[in-house]
């Protein structure tokens, strides 16, 4: 009987409007009437977050209750009758539309939501024609000081819409409920937000034109605008999006509840839009000839340049003497383009990117242990966790998407969040452990961690038999935990601790990033983290998967298709498919790998590679050692910069390509987690610029016509693709894509063992982390007056103490020295960070933070005085 009765709770058999219908118990009449295709009108509900029943729009009759009762936040119960439209309810709720409208200015010719404002559809649903009620109106002051948003409480309905976005999606508490009684807005304590992301999910939530964005206000009107559905082009999350265009430029992104990231955004991908419309592009093809400055050329002049000249290199060296560097940020159809261009074209296996310094390496490894690289499942199984481990990674600074996830599991899901890194972050506050090492140590951490699950006997048995099993137990007995907690600063402790929450939780999820992927012990630090992926069982079917994070938005993408000189697209090795790629591409490719990124800057030096192909990428601001970058990139005979900037890198070209930024092509792009998303072009390129796709099937054809790419449609192109690479199908599980990934399974399993090198002892007192920032993603952000307006110049972050110790308040000057250079930054003090650490964000292309650094580990050995 106790058996059967609660069978019974979980669902409740209801009547709504004369249908059945049967849901789980809990679930609310509204969501109840949905099943049905029943559309009950509401204001102030919102799917993704908790409901208040603050606007009554949505009131229903239940028989046998007295009066009215809200639908969005009443359960049903078995038996129950609803009934959702009658005269009685239609006048309740024009009722209090009018209420509402007493103190609502009617300033819609004014107001930038007019045309997708729900309370203006409301009323025009309700036929709200005139107003019964009145009252002598107090204006209340207009928010124009706030950064990127304004706010007009006079429109404010107090839905709680955006105070309930706030927290419970973005993890922040920047806005809130102010006063009581009739004096209740929306505000902040004082001034502006202090709590903020500035994101503008807020914006996004808002049903009347109470929060709007500064940055579009009286652009035009919503109707006006040419919308165009697209994938954000900044970090790894892959957030699908709206373009907004009118007249050839971009002057709005948004994104729908409807989405697969349900409308949420970071400020990048709300607000970094602006960066399309710089006036630093480059929209001209240019040259320059030895010394001279560049000059604006034709694209005939500048193509059959840069293809001559390629050819000429390529064919007296046998390939050898030509390099490319790819992008993270272009197309997936781009890259492969680009790659086979190199290959096929010039012969050349000497092609590599930026994830040289730390992704591409570590996915090699996890490639080699799991069977694939990128995350094991799509981030939203993530909301599903029991238990989340975050290792050195400031999930909303590199890849906010994964954050909100994190944020869903642990308020939606009760699961355990464990944070491990050397500094806090904002998800500190939902954390049940914060395991905080020293700078450089995560190796020695998380091998504390393998050893803690082992020892407490919480580990997983779906892997119990993976090869490596007992000589990754033996490696650990060599380390103790007195000797880890004397290099990490984490204690036995509280490692036991940490591995009884994700190891007895049930479903595990793990999520690596930038303090792994460039730790100075990298191939330690990322095997101990595949191996607690194993142990707790996360890459398992029952798991919550691994997943790798890398700040920009198609680096997996971009690896895929075969953008590093190890693969070829696909992961293939050249031994296995050199032959197979030559016949399909009508070429000889090379049968050997080619020079790695730091081996073409070698080779540049020693005079053996004469000319480089830079393709959306600034090597001199992403490569440790900028003087040494520089030094080598002004002794090639050759530059060619493919690029939507002027940036530093692009002023040294000998030829300037001006290429199209993703909001200007179509294509698709890989996300961290593996989803493969497609996309149009939302306007045409600015000025003269082409898409990277036309430039390089125009090269292609110059210098080997033989096997000239053009005409070669998109269809045929995903067609060479998928058949070639085995890793993308010509079928997908998102609507409108035309190419999916193959979907990951654990092909294998098998445990590294662990030997975590000793810590080097420091030259100088303060190590240096420098990466990523909230409101910014790589250099592409700060071309945008929105975000470089919340985030303008770089900084230096140290601790409380130190700053206390050092006697420097925030905004006072301090200079950061190595052995080989300097640099002067404004202090900001923060309790994020231990005595003796420091943090400077990347982005800034000002401060030349990179020529302090001589390699691509972190952290730094720095000096910091005053001054």
């Amino acid at each position: 009987m106790a058996h059967t009765e609660s069978c019974e709770k979980k669902s409740a058999t209801v009547t709504i409007d004369g249908k059945q219908v049967t849901v789980p118990a809990g679930t609310t009449i509204l969501d109840a009437a949905a099943e049905l295709g029943i559309k009950i009108p509401t204001l102030c509900w919102l799917k993704k977050v908790s409901t208040t029943g603050a606007c009554r729009i949505c009131v229903v009759e239940v028989e046998g209750v007295e009066r009215p009762m809200t639908a969005c936040n009443t359960p049903v119960k078995d038996g129950l009758n609803v009934t959702t439209s009658t005269p009685v309810l239609e006048q309740i709720r024009k009722n209090t539309l009018e209420l509402m409208l007493v103190n609502h200015p009617l300033d819609c010719p004014v107001c930038d939501a007019a045309g997708e404002c729900d309370l203006q559809d409301s009323c025009y649903t309700l036929q709200v024609d005139r107003n019964k009620f009145g009252a002598e109106l107090e204006r209340l002051p207009i928010r124009y000081d706030w950064r990127l948003l304004e706010s007009d409480p006079n429109r404010c309905i107090l839905c709680e819409k955006c105070v309930k976005v706030c927290r419970e999606i973005v993890g922040r508490e920047a806005i809130e409920i102010v006063d009581r009684g009739d004096r209740t807005i929306i505000d902040t304590i004082s001034g502006e937000p202090l709590d903020c992301d500035f994101c503008g999910n807020c914006i996004n939530a808002c049903p009347t034109g109470t929060l709007i964005s500064k940055p579009f206000k009286f652009r035009g009107r919503p109707w006006a605008f040419d919308v165009t559905p697209g994938v954000c082009a900044f970090c790894s999350s892959g957030c699908q999006i709206e373009y907004h265009a009118k007249d050839g430029r971009i002057d709005r992104v948004t994104s729908s509840d409807n989405t697969y990231n349900h409308g949420n955004l970071c400020a990048n991908g709300r607000f970094g839009y602006a960066a399309f419309n710089s006036s630093g592009r480059v929209t001209a093809p240019m040259m320059r000839e030895g010394s001279s400055d560049q000059r604006k050329v034709s694209w005939d002049q500048a193509l059959g340049s840069a293809a001559a000249r390629l050819k000429e290199f390529a064919n007296t060296s046998g390939g050898s003497a030509v390099a490319g560097i790819g992008s993270p940020r272009v197309t997936n159809e781009d890259s492969y383009l680009f790659q086979k261009f190199f290959r096929g074209a010039l012969g050349s296996n000497n092609i590599d990117s930026e994830a040289r310094l730390g992704y591409l390496p570590s996915q090699i490894l996890q490639w080699e242990l799991l069977g694939y690289s990128g995350g094991t499942f799509d981030m939203n199984v993530i909301e599903k966790a029991d238990a989340v481990i975050v290792i050195g990674a400031d999930l909303k600074a590199e890849s906010a998407g994964f954050a909100y996830r994190v944020i869903q599991a642990v308020t939606k899901n009760d699961a355990k969040l464990v944070l491990a890194g050397s500094r806090g972050i904002s998800l500190n506050k939902y954390a049940n452990s914060f395991l905080q090492c020293r700078p450089g140590s995560e190796a020695w951490l998380v091998a504390g961690l393998n050893k803690a699950l082992l020892a407490e006997g919480v580990v997983n048995k779906s892997f119990g038999n993976a090869p490596g099993l007992d000589i990754l137990k033996s490696s650990l007995e060599a380390l103790s935990f007195e000797r880890i907690a004397e290099v990490s600063g984490v204690s036995e402790t509280q490692l036991r601790e940490a591995a009884l929450l994700i190891g007895s939780a049930g479903r595990t999820a793990v999520l690596y990033g930038f303090d792994v992927i460039r730790s100075a012990d990298q191939k330690n630090a990322v095997a101990a983290t595949i191996n607690l992926a194993l142990l707790t069982g996360a890459t398992g079917a029952e798991g919550a998967g691994i997943y790798p994070l890398d700040e920009k938005n198609n680096t997996q993408g971009m690896l895929d298709m075969g953008i590093c000189p190890e693969y070829l697209p696909g992961y293939h090795t050249y031994e296995h498919a050199a032959a197979k790629f030559g016949a399909a591409w009508k070429c000889t490719v090379p049968a050997v790998p080619g020079k790695d990124l730091f081996q073409i800057i070698e080779a540049i030096e020693a005079g053996q590679i004469k000319a480089l192909y830079v393709m959306g990428s600034d090597l001199l601001h992403v490569l440790p050692d900028r003087n040494r970058t520089l030094k080598a990139l002004q002794k090639l005979e050759l530059l060619v910069v493919q690029d939507i900037f002027l940036t530093e890198t692009a002023r040294l070209a000998h030829i300037l390509l001006p290429a199209a930024t993703g909001a200007e092509k179509a294509g698709s792009f890989t996300a961290a987690d593996n989803r493969v998303q497609c996309f149009n072009a939302a306007v045409k390129p600015a000025g003269d610029s082409r898409t990277d796709a036309e430039i390089l099937m125009k090269l292609h054809a110059l210098v080997a016509p033989v096997v000239a790419l053009a005409p070669l449609t998109s269809d045929a192109l995903h067609q060479e693709i998928t058949s070639l690479t085995g890793l993308y199908s010509e079928t997908c599980d998102h609507d409108g894509c035309r190419m999916g990934r193959v979907k990951n399974r654990t092909e294998k399993a098998v445990f590294a063992p662990l030997s975590p090198a000793a810590l080097p002892q420091l030259p100088r007192p303060f190590t240096l982390k420098i990466g990523s920032l909230l409101h910014h993603n790589g250099t592409m952000s700060t071309w945008s007056e929105n975000n470089m307006l919340v985030a303008g110049e770089a900084y230096v972050e140290l601790s409380v103490e130190d700053a206390a110790t050092l006697g420097v308040a925030a905004g006072d000057m301090l200079k950061i020295s190595t052995e080989s250079s300097s640099v002067s930054l404004k202090a900001r003090p923060s309790a994020n960070l231990q005595r003796g650490d420091l943090f400077v964000p990347s982005h800034f292309r000002e401060p030349q933070v990179n020529l302090l650094s001589g390699s691509a580990s972190s952290p730094l050995a720095v000096s910091l005085a005053k001054g």
